[in-house]
């Protein structure tokens, strides 16, 4: 390979005028571009299997689910006639006639009929109100600490309500036969559907004196509104028989003052029976 001239001799030679004739200088190797390599397609992603259809879903019969309506308030059952024929029944009919009566609404809320204790030809026939919450419980007139009350009022003149004879052995029933609710007020028509009872009571025991005590059981069977208090210290009568009024003895556990008041009805009372006092 000729030697290249180098520039400044290149120069002297032009300046003498000498033509040179150069080979043309080697180009320089280009270096192949780098090739681009063609972009490689993606492969195609291969589509997975579309997922098989889901079996439509099975629909299970079910019973049909009703929602029960709220059952209503159940009607009272309907109250019954009086039992029939009282005025002509003995002891155990009366008692049983009693004892399933729903002539009333005190049927409804009662858990025991009070029907009545004592001697059954006793001469002393006491008659209170109706029966309280301990009464009803029971199914005996006058118990807990009214009870005892006259417990002690009966033996302060010779008698009782334990097993003895008529003469000292006294006969005890209510007005009514069943607990108004709450111990309230007996009602009029309540009255008037025990009254038979009553009466048939009173007409077989055949006492010789009632000892009516409280003031509905004095109203009631005196068939009058005036109070105890106008009422005491006379003799009454009740279909014939001598009636002496008192005080009811829960009434003297609230007012132990009328204590005094009511001894002396009691002696009123023990008089009438001697024969000493007769109905007004």
């Amino acid at each position: 390979m000729s030697a290249r001239w180098s520039e400044r001799q290149q120069a002297m030679l032009r300046e003498m005028g000498v033509t040179l004739w150069l080979p043309p200088a080697p180009a320089e190797a280009a270096l192949p571009e780098a090739a681009t390599p063609e972009p490689v397609p993606a492969e195609a992603p291969v589509p997975s299997p579309a997922p098989a259809p889901a079996p439509p879903p099975v629909l299970m019969s079910r019973p049909a689910v009703v929602s029960a309506a709220p059952n209503p308030p159940s009607a009272p059952r309907p109250l019954a006639a009086r039992p029939s024929g009282v005025a002509a029944m003995d002891w155990p009919a009366l008692r049983e006639a009693v004892a399933g009566c729903e002539a009333c609404g005190l049927c409804r809320s009662r858990r025991n009929t009070v029907f009545g204790v004592g001697h059954q030809q006793a001469q002393w026939m006491i008659i209170g109100e109706a029966p309280g919450e301990q009464e009803d419980r029971q199914g005996e007139p006058f118990v807990g600490k009214a009870g005892q009350l006259l417990d002690n009022m009966l033996r302060a003149v010779g008698l009782t309500r334990a097993e003895a004879g008529p003469e000292q052995q006294v006969y005890i029933a209510n007005v009514l036969k069943c607990r108004p609710p709450l111990n309230r007020n007996p009602e009029p028509q309540e009255v008037a559907q025990c009254e038979p009872f009553l009466k048939r009571q009173v007409e077989l025991v055949a006492p010789k004196l009632i000892l009516a005590m409280g003031r509905f059981a004095v109203q009631s069977i005196l068939q009058t509104g005036e109070p105890i208090g106008r009422l005491r210290g006379r003799v009454h009568a009740y279909h014939g028989v001598p009636v002496v009024v008192t005080y009811h003895p829960a009434y003297l556990l609230r007012n132990p003052a009328d204590k005094a008041r009511s001894w002396d009805d009691l002696c009123l009372a023990r008089e009438v029976l001697r024969g000493g006092a007769t109905p007004a």
